[in-house]
């Protein structure tokens, strides 16, 4: 992925859908979120601006298009937490987890697992 992009809300609604069922067609994608349920033209235009986007192939099938992922969740999902901690908390992981420490977001045990599995990363 060149060049972080970021998703509106409706757009990674859509996307989150389309990872979870892998390919399909706009009533497959509508009938994979969560209610309430967009229209499908609502759907439809989202899908043709995240193909402009880069985030999604269309594979024309005559009358309908069949979508399927140009972009994988682990790699939006790592660009989006890279923009998050460059945003918010200056670029410092250790800043962001002390401010979910702060906030009661994270307990003890789940910063003692983050640790292990860094070390067991490295």
């Amino acid at each position: 992925m060149t060049g972080f992009k970021t998703l509106t809300r409706a757009e990674e609604q859509i996307m989150q859908a389309l990872w979870k069922i892998g390919k399909g067609f706009t009533k497959n994608i509508i009938a994979a979120l969560p209610a309430p349920k967009p229209h499908y033209n609502t759907a439809s235009t989202l899908l043709r601006i995240l193909t402009e986007k880069g985030f999604v192939k269309t594979e024309n099938n005559g009358k309908t298009n069949l979508y399927t992922p140009a972009v994988a969740k682990d790699v939006y999902s790592k660009a989006s937490m890279k923009q998050l901690l460059k945003g918010y908390f200056d670029g410092s992981f250790s800043s962001m987890l002390s401010f979910f420490a702060q906030e009661k977001d994270i307990s003890l045990q789940e910063l003692e697992e983050v640790i292990h599995h860094i070390k067991s990363s490295q």
